[in-house]
């Protein structure tokens, strides 16, 4: 159930890892001369463990790698497009290259995934990231749709001992989950509503927005997808089979590798009949100025673009 308390991804989960750096010494935080108030604090009082390499990405998955190579389980911070593209020789070639020989537990945080930095344009968007980091072999994909998940994925990240993409919205978002317990994170997905015939498949910041339709729609599902990569295709692909039309939504790329490859490949495995339709942004860079609902609208990717996908299949 969604509240109207608003928090953003990246505060609270740099709490919970502070809070963990009092407990553990094994953690080493860096951050590519990028700021956030928890991180005067990491700072101040772990300087012996924080390092901020500049503005550098590269260099910061070198200095990462060597020291997850020494045992420590290190956090690797800077905005989102920025640290994987800028880096991604070095994050092939140290992190996914070098985990399948020893295992690494490096775990890239990546601030403003899709449109969230919406006023700085195409070289602050990131909306490739999906698609090159699912490529990776060896490496998880977190793509969280609220603070809450992100908090409580910190303990997770210390225990899977293998590099990490962790895609955190810049704005503040209201909660969706609450009982977090219960969730499996190794399932990778959450079913937030169940439907009958049709259902929206999403991750990240569209998962708010599908949840604003199905308040709208009668019996649409809406299941909610966090982890892109690994996930359990056998356990999702349960939950979607009883459903004719599947329509998955991203802030990112449409078939390029994103959500909507990753569904279609299952459905494809399966052997399914199951009917697709991928909403997101095209083949293309958007330099339209406005908010993020104005780049929504224009990409089809609006609540009222996505009611009329959901009553265009049954027309």
């Amino acid at each position: 159930m969604t509240t109207n308390k608003l928090k953003t991804m990246r505060d609270v989960f740099l709490e919970q890892v502070y809070k963990r750096m009092h407990e553990e010494e094994h953690i080493f935080f860096l951050t590519a001369d990028f700021g956030a108030p928890t991180l005067d604090k990491i700072r101040e009082e772990f300087k012996d463990r924080f390092i901020n390499v500049g503005i550098a990405e590269q260099n910061l998955i070198n200095v990462a790698t060597g020291l997850a190579l020494e045992g420590y389980t290190v956090y690797a911070y800077a905005i989102a497009s920025f640290i994987t593209m800028r880096a991604y020789e070095q994050i092939r070639t140290n992190l996914s290259i070098t985990t399948q020989i020893k295992p690494v537990n490096v775990n890239l945080i990546g601030v403003g995934a899709g449109v969230s930095y919406v006023v700085s344009g195409p070289t602050h968007h990131c909306i490739e990231d999906l698609s090159i980091m699912r490529l990776l072999p060896n490496f998880m994909i977190f793509s969280p749709s609220d603070w809450k998940l992100a908090e409580n994925f910190v303990d997770y990240s210390i225990s899977m001992k293998i590099p990490k993409y962790i895609r955190f919205d810049a704005k503040p978002l209201p909660q969706i989950y609450s009982d977090i317990d219960s969730l499996d994170f190794e399932a990778g997905f959450s079913e937030i509503t169940a439907g009958k015939e049709t259902c929206l498949i999403t991750t990240g910041y569209m998962t708010h927005r599908a949840i604003n339709v199905t308040n709208k729609l009668n019996d649409v599902g809406l299941i909610d997808v966090f982890l892109l990569k690994p996930f359990k295709s056998d356990l999702l692909y349960n939950v979607l089979k009883k459903y004719g039309y599947i329509i998955t939504i991203e802030e990112a790329l449409i078939n390029n590798g994103g959500l909507g490859s990753l569904i279609s490949k299952l459905v494809q495995d399966k052997q399914s009949d199951i009917k697709l339709r991928h909403l997101g942004f095209n083949d293309k860079y958007i330099f339209d100025l406005g908010d993020r609902n104005h780049l929504h609208k224009i990409n089809n990717i609006d609540e009222e673009s996505i009611i009329s996908a959901i009553q265009g299949i049954h027309l």
